[in-house]
């Protein structure tokens, strides 16, 4: 066990995405292949990641609330990076070709964070349970981990439920998986509202990591200082975190 503020905390959850795995990097490599290979040569290279990442559609989202499958989230949102970016209407009959380009580059481009190693390390160090709950598939999220030399458990992922984060069935079958007491729990996400927040109102204790430059377009005007005063803890880094769950 270790101490967390005044909690005991016997395992921690892991999300992946711009967590362990720096899937922003990821995304900027397989959209400027996408860039140079469908839009305007002006095109902001900058604004494109920007707008993925925000997700300004909904049409992830309604993926991981189960509404609609993979490929058809990822097609609208191709269909409607194009039509944003002047690029040509993305339908059934082109996207099997730009998938191929996109998420080709995609795979070759996944890399850990300097920091990931070191924080799962630590955590096993101090004995605490370790695994991974996701808002992408277990498979997908497996080779992922494998991909960049992470041994952890996918313990939950969208088909696992049906569903993914922030709902908190999400976080309490990691927990159950885990073998842990939710309130003796914690979470790790970089998302504010769909990890940090969303594990503490489900009984865990949130962390969220908040690297410099990395939030979302969306998540701009997350307040630290408010989500602390809630009790979620904000870490830079992933060494910080390690300190925070490992003292």
């Amino acid at each position: 066990m270790t101490a967390f503020g005044a909690t005991r905390v016997d395992g921690v959850l892991l999300d992946v995405d711009d967590t362990l795995v720096d899937t922003r990097g990821a995304f900027a490599d397989a959209l400027a292949a996408v860039a140079d290979a469908h839009l305007p040569d002006d095109v902001d290279h900058a604004a494109v990641l920007a707008h993925w990442r925000s997700d300004p559609g909904g049409h992830y989202g309604r993926y991981t609330r189960g509404e609609t499958d993979h490929r058809t989230q990822r097609r609208l949102r191709a269909d409607l990076l194009h039509r944003t970016f002047g690029g040509a209407p993305v339908g059934e009959d082109a996207f099997d070709a730009w998938d191929e380009l996109f998420w080709g580059t995609f795979e070759r481009s996944w890399r850990p964070f300097d920091d990931a190693a070191g924080l799962v390390a630590g955590l096993r160090s101090a004995g605490l349970a370790v695994g991974v709950v996701t808002n992408a598939a277990v498979a997908l999220q497996e080779r992922k981990l494998a991909a960049v030399g992470l041994d952890l458990p996918v313990l939950v992922g969208l088909d696992t439920l049906g569903y993914g984060k922030p709902h908190p069935d999400v976080f309490l079958e990691g927990a159950r998986r885990l073998g842990t007491l939710p309130g003796r729990t914690a979470y790790v996400g970089d998302e504010p509202r769909v990890d940090a927040t969303a594990a503490h109102d489900a009984g865990l204790l949130g962390v969220w990591l908040d690297r410099p430059g990395a939030r979302r377009l969306d998540e701009a005007d997350a307040d630290a200082a408010a989500m602390r005063a809630a009790g979620i803890v904000v870490v830079p880094g992933l060494d910080a975190a390690l300190a925070e769950l490992s003292v």
